[in-house]
């Protein structure tokens, strides 16, 4: 069963595409990451994104365990961006980084990846 979560889809994609980082925040276990990966996912894909132009990584599973060192994250975002087009990193799980605010300050100067986080 899904929950739905409108409003908070809704403050999403408001938010969507303004230059800041996203960021989403709760108690444990009360929904950001499936916010995050599955119903703004498929709003992206809905809304015409290409399914390439959306990196998600979740720094809490032993499969991204190697990106938690921010310089090969940063780098895995950056080989990520194929061209010039419009990309959506969806990074669950931010403070499993050290020093993920420098990640997220260099992502900010890029005009072409819109952020967000739990």
């Amino acid at each position: 069963m899904e929950i739905k979560r409108d409003a908070y889809l809704q403050q999403l994609i408001e938010r969507k595409d303004n230059g800041m980082i996203k960021v989403i925040t709760g108690i444990r276990r009360c929904g950001k990451s499936f916010l995050l990966f599955t119903i703004f996912k498929r709003y992206l894909l809905e809304n015409g994104v290409d399914v390439d132009h959306i990196i998600e990584i979740a720094l809490d599973g032993i499969e991204n365990e190697e990106l938690r060192d921010p310089k090969v994250c940063f780098k895995y975002i950056k080989d990520a961006m194929k061209d010039d087009g419009k990309y959506y990193l969806l990074l669950d799980e931010v403070q499993f980084m050290p020093r993920f605010e420098e990640v997220l300050n260099s992502l900010l100067r890029m005009s072409n990846i819109d952020v967000y986080v739990t």
